[in-house]
């Protein structure tokens, strides 16, 4: 299977620790927990309110009965898909949980969800028809979260640590496709693997203290996003690599940069994000 870009702490060859696989309450308790010892704040409260809501008194089980362990779900979502080598290698042994409108990619990628999750004001009646099987979990169109951070909420209940937010990038909704980015790196601080794509595109958030390594074709595009200023920016095996750099916070300095192959980025200070377009050689 093509490996997924691995992000590890700095001056370490171990993946950054992923979020407990425990019961839905028992994670709540646990995300409090390190909430209240690490300091930070945010997402993971909303997530944890979004459980309370809608708790699941018993561990998930598939068809048959047996208790579902796999730790990667695909999180299909709205926007545009192709289906690609790439992406069947990403998503192949995954669980996944649809998000409204992005149920229309299933069938594409040979997936069956376990839940659709969503307000279902995106979704038309004979895209309903066509998966009368899959459980469907209905929340009001006035909620505090968008249906694909309910779909990410329903995963982690489920045990994820490797999220595949597939059709997050591009669409009609630039707002969500943003959105999308925020969540995933909000997602990545807190311990989780995460890649958003799009079949053409992918897109791998980093953050403090962190190194990512991606297997990408030699001249392939790929450009670092900052979404903050970033300290000690290092990028290796690249047409224009840099050392221990310091981004500007708005700074075009890093986009449109071409792969020499696989291509290694590591990170100080910052949250970024690694756009690659694998299938693009134009910078060649």
């Amino acid at each position: 299977m093509l490996p997924m870009g691995l992000v590890f702490r700095k001056g370490t060859r171990s993946p950054i620790p992923t979020a407990p696989r425990t019961k839905p309450l028992e994670y709540i308790w646990v995300v409090a927990r390190w909430r209240l010892t690490t300091g930070r704040s945010g997402r993971t409260v909303l997530l944890t309110a979004l459980f309370f809501q809608s708790a699941f008194p018993f561990p998930p089980t598939c068809a048959m009965g047996r208790r579902m362990t796999s730790s990667s779900f695909t999180i299909l979502l709205g926007g545009h898909l192709t289906v690609t080598d790439r992406l069947k290698a990403l998503t192949e042994g995954s669980r996944a949980i649809a998000a409204d409108s992005g149920m229309r990619h299933a069938l594409a990628l040979g997936i069956v969800p376990e839940l659709w999750a969503g307000d279902f004001d995106s979704s038309d009646a004979s895209l309903v028809a066509e998966w009368p099987q899959v459980e469907r979990r209905t929340y009001p169109a006035a909620k505090a979260a968008t249906d694909g951070e309910i779909a990410v909420a329903e995963a982690i209940a489920r045990g994820a640590t490797r999220l595949i937010f597939a059709g997050a990038l591009g669409g009609e909704r630039s707002d969500h496709a943003l959105q999308h980015y925020l969540n995933a790196l909000g997602l990545v601080e807190d311990g989780f693997e995460v890649v958003l794509t799009s079949g053409d595109e992918e897109a791998y958030p980093f953050a403090d203290e962190s190194q990512l390594e991606l297997e990408l074709p030699k001249g392939a595009l790929f450009s670092v996003l900052g979404f903050t200023a970033l300290e000690g920016l290092t990028i290796r095996n690249a047409r224009y690599p840099l050392t221990d750099f310091s981004l500007a916070f708005g700074s075009s300095r890093t986009i449109s940069n071409v792969a020499e192959g696989p291509i290694s980025v590591s990170l100080t200070r910052g949250r970024a994000v690694l756009l690659a377009r694998p299938y693009d050689f134009s910078g060649a």
